[in-house]
């Protein structure tokens, strides 16, 4: 294949890229470059912003009580992951997936930059920002990596291992800096220096982009000019339309906090069905594909369960940190945001390990389905392991040990590597090929399920005990795991011949 013609920009990366990447295709180290930096702004905000929302408007929060914090936190997250659905349209149909990728970030960026300024109004604006930047850049930033492997291409689960890694060099750094600018100075520095992280990754992205495969000017599967205009335009006026609505609403007394949390859960609920549906029914998917989408319902429900107790380590355990755990090792005190840390600490130093593992196992590691069941198995865990520094104290002044919440989080970190990179690998390989970006859109449909339901839970953290509260969240995902071993046999049956 001709990977250039004369007067355009070529649009297939040069063949000696393919393992130019410790083996991997060069492309793999621009997205996860830019991943990287992504990660740093959204996780290092996601650090602060529970706490920030909790804390007394004297010290520059908003004075919500926990609960509260953390389910509007979530809210935030279903937000951001709902909107990964137009994201993944929009590249499919409109964008592609390049411009999709390049113009979710300059919309993230803005989205911090508009935190950055200390009003109550900007941090509700940068939240919405941020949120329909995401939503452009997650879906279809994954599906590029997918791009860049043939389906029976070996290396693709190593790949994505190595891709989550930079995920997670970010999600290790972004907390250790807005953190500490949150802790000791505001916590509107910590969301600059979010910006700042997002503006440096859009910077590498565009500098490395000879390097990615399938880049084109136009969507891969694009509406006809007329249908283009149309649906610009509906996207234009429907969002308007939506703004005008919320805001009377709003103003009238009807669309308090609370009341657009739950519609964001039910949303949340609902979306996944309805895509589920609109791709069985699509008469461009094939009855060979359509066979490979009934197993992956079980793959999204898994992911709906680990990553509801994933994200609770942005929200309920970042609150459990600042109240009842030590914030000092060996003699040296930290802000309680750097046990977020923690977390992509772990996945940097266990990633590489996983794809090592993988890659030399060949044919011979375990099927997708039993890495993702191991994944929620792990995340069960990691809140079971809470019951036990929590229980037996007489009042909630207790402080436990450092190392209880980083060993909980040694556990997530693990189940989080196991699930997310076989996930997102299986999402691209179960894709109908005209629902590419929109089934990658899919899998963080899950992710906003499960924020969507721990919007609505994590109202009980504070109300119920805190060994109560993680024992039972705990239990029901270590419950979940082992359905899904013991239904390996007809995933494997039923996803064949992926594996």
């Amino acid at each position: 294949m001709s990977h250039s013609t004369a007067g355009t920009e070529p649009t297939q990366p040069p063949p000696e890229d393919d393992h130019a990447f410790f083996g991997q295709p060069r492309g793999l180290m621009t997205l996860s470059g830019l991943e990287v930096w992504e990660r740093f702004s959204f996780l290092g905000m996601q650090a602060i912003l529970v706490l920030f929302f909790a804390d007394t408007v004297a010290n520059g929060g908003m004075d919500m009580d926990p609960g509260t914090a953390a389910s509007v936190s979530a809210a935030y997250g279903t937000l951001v992951y709902l909107v990964s659905v137009a994201g993944g349209w929009l590249a499919d149909r409109i964008l592609g997936s390049y411009r999709a990728v390049l113009y979710g970030g300059i919309l993230i960026a803005c989205g911090h930059y508009s935190m950055a300024v200390p009003t109550d109004a900007m941090t509700w604006v940068g939240l919405g920002l941020i949120s329909a930047g995401t939503g452009l850049l997650k879906p279809n930033v994954a599906s590029m990596v997918g791009k860049l492997y043939r389906t029976d291409d070996e290396r693709r689960d190593a790949g994505f291992a190595l891709y989550y890694m930079g995920i997670n060099i970010g999600a290790f750094a972004g907390p250790l800096i807005t953190g500490w600018l949150g802790e000791h100075v505001s916590w509107h520095w910590g969301f600059s220096a979010a910006a700042v992280g997002m503006t440096l990754g859009l910077i590498q992205y565009v500098a490395g982009r000879r390097h990615l495969a399938g880049r084109k000017h136009a969507a891969e599967f694009a509406l006809a000019p007329d249908a283009m205009r149309r649906a610009v335009r509906l996207i234009i006026g429907g969002a308007v339309v939506v703004a005008v609505v919320a805001t009377a609403l709003a103003l009238a007394g009807w669309l308090t906090m609370d009341r657009f949390v739950d519609v964001l859960t039910v949303i949340s609920v609902i979306a996944p069905i309805v895509y589920f549906v609109v791709m069985f029914r699509s008469p461009r998917v094939t009855a060979e594909e359509r066979g490979r989408l009934r197993p992956y319902i079980v793959l999204f429900l898994g992911s709906v369960v680990f990553n509801f107790i994933l994200f609770q380590a942005y929200s309920t355990m970042m609150l459990l940190a600042s109240t009842n755990a030590r914030t000092e090792i060996l003699g040296f005190t930290f802000p309680a945001s750097w046990y977020a840390s923690a977390l992509g600490a772990f996945e940097v130093a266990l990633a590489p390990v996983v794809a090592a593992v993988w890659a030399r196992m060949g044919p011979r590691q375990p099927h997708a389905s039993n890495k993702i069941a191991f994944g929620v198995i792990l995340g069960g865990l990691s809140f079971l392991l809470m019951v036990l520094p929590t229980s037996g104290h007489a009042d909630d002044t207790y402080r436990m040990a450092a190392w209880w919440i980083v060993g909980s989080y040694l556990l997530l970190g693990l189940g989080d590597i196991l699930l997310e990179t076989s996930g997102m690998s299986a999402t691209t390989k179960l894709a109908p090929r005209a629902f590419a970006s929109q089934t990658m859109a899919l899998w963080f449909l899950s992710l906003a399920l499960a924020n969507g339901i721990q919007a609505q839970i994590v109202k009980l953290y504070g109300e119920v005990s805190n060994p109560a509260y993680f024992g039972v969240n705990g239990a029901i995902a270590v419950a979940a795991g082992v359905a899904m071993i013991a239904a390996a046999p007809w995933l494997k049956r039923t996803m064949h011949p992926v594996h």
